[in-house]
């Protein structure tokens, strides 16, 4: 095995990265009324080392998520304060994508942004995601029945101005959320998806959504666009048969990669996010980086959830991943890039308690810009 292969520089899109050691979005819940601050500026900067950083889901438009304070990016107040972040970043020497993020039916109506957005909440079909749990709202609210989107290229068209402002706003390049039960994978899902029109049915059509959105952000960020892919599932209620899961998957990366993106990440199966319903696990459980990977010719390829330093070392020197992304142990560790390339254990204690904020938070920058980094 290759010695230091995390640390080696790769070419992403049209930037090259000091190392492979990419910090996965992070919803922290910390941007009141939905601008991004000061204390989130100190919080990537101290993150800078990392080969790449991938901010924080950031919502496209108003919608009511069950994270209090996630950032948006549709008005020019949202520019100039993600600018303010983006500078310090280049500064420190670090380059940083914004994560593109659309709920979809995992909105409540009663959520602030929601009812500030005087719209429905938005999916591909009227079906209900089942489970969740709105802390912020009175009474701890489920998953409601959204309203079906009527016109899918109207939510297209937001993903494109969020890249146009994420442009203006310093982003080396965009990262569409496709993962985690959120739209586009809604749309992906055939189990969330039951539209009769030329987005919905077959393989085709449910990945159409996807591409179009991706071919969008091309057009505003040419090799620098990014996709995000969990096909294992489970989280907000998506899963399809394993059969119907490496069918859809196989087409939609392929097509994806035609498309000459800068990079893919496979989010491995994981049992946290295995969720169970109605006695039924909705992961659909399999080996997603030996599923998809052989599919991927013309953009990088990244793996993440539950990678260590050691198996991400593994990967990239035999060849089967350009890079990693680690998201729980970047929360702990602002300095991991250090701390793999001196040998240093990731042995600072997860502040659970101050993961996100809530209604009752005060000090927001406790367990965010607190961590302690190591002695070299």
């Amino acid at each position: 095995m290759a010695p230091n292969a995390l640390l080696t520089p790769v070419q992403v899109g049209s930037i090259e990265l000091k190392n492979r050691i990419g910090m996965s979005a992070l919803t922290r819940n910390r941007a009141p009324e939905t601008y991004p601050t000061d204390l989130i500026k100190e919080y990537y900067v101290q993150r800078a080392s990392a080969g790449l950083i991938v901010s924080e889901g950031i919502l496209i438009t108003r919608q009511g998520t069950e994270w209090p304070y996630a950032p948006g990016i549709w008005d020019d107040k949202h520019v100039a304060g993600w600018k303010n972040i983006t500078d310090a970043v280049h500064a420190a020497g670090g380059k940083m994508y914004a994560q593109l993020w659309h709920v979809g039916r995992v909105a409540h109506p009663d959520a602030p942004e929601q009812k500030l957005a005087g719209t429905p909440v938005y999916a591909p079909s009227a079906i209900s995601a089942r489970g969740g749990k709105f802390r912020h709202i009175p009474g701890t609210p489920g998953y409601v029945t959204p309203t079906a989107i009527d016109d899918p290229w109207k939510i297209i068209a937001q993903f494109k101005h969020a890249a146009i402002n994420a442009k203006k706003a310093g982003f080396d390049g965009v990262e569409l959320h496709g993962a985690n039960g959120y739209l586009i994978a809604q749309f992906l899902d055939s189990t969330a998806n039951k539209r009769t029109d030329e987005w919905g049915g077959s393989i085709e059509n449910r990945s159409r959504f996807g591409l179009e959105v991706l071919k969008a952000l091309k057009e505003v960020f040419g090799p620098d666009v990014a996709v995000k892919l969990s096909p294992a599932g489970g989280y907000n209620d998506v899963g399809m048969p394993l059969q119907e899961t490496l069918d859809t998957f196989s087409y939609f990366i392929t097509e994806a990669d035609k498309l000459n993106l800068s990079y893919i990440v496979l989010v491995r199966y994981t049992a946290g996010f295995d969720i169970e319903i109605d006695g039924v696990h909705r992961s659909t459980k399999h080996d997603v980086l030996e599923s998809y990977r052989h599919l991927i010719k013309n953009s990088k390829v990244f793996v993440n959830a539950e990678v260590t330093p050691e198996l991400g070392e593994k990967l990239v020197s035999e060849g089967k991943v350009d890079g990693i992304f680690i998201g729980f142990n970047y929360i702990t560790h602002p300095d991991l890039v250090e701390r793999i390339a001196h040998g240093k254990p990731l042995d600072n204690i997860p502040d659970i308690k101050h993961l996100q904020t809530n209604k009752d938070s005060g000090d927001w920058a406790t367990g965010f810009t607190d961590y302690p980094r190591a002695v070299y």
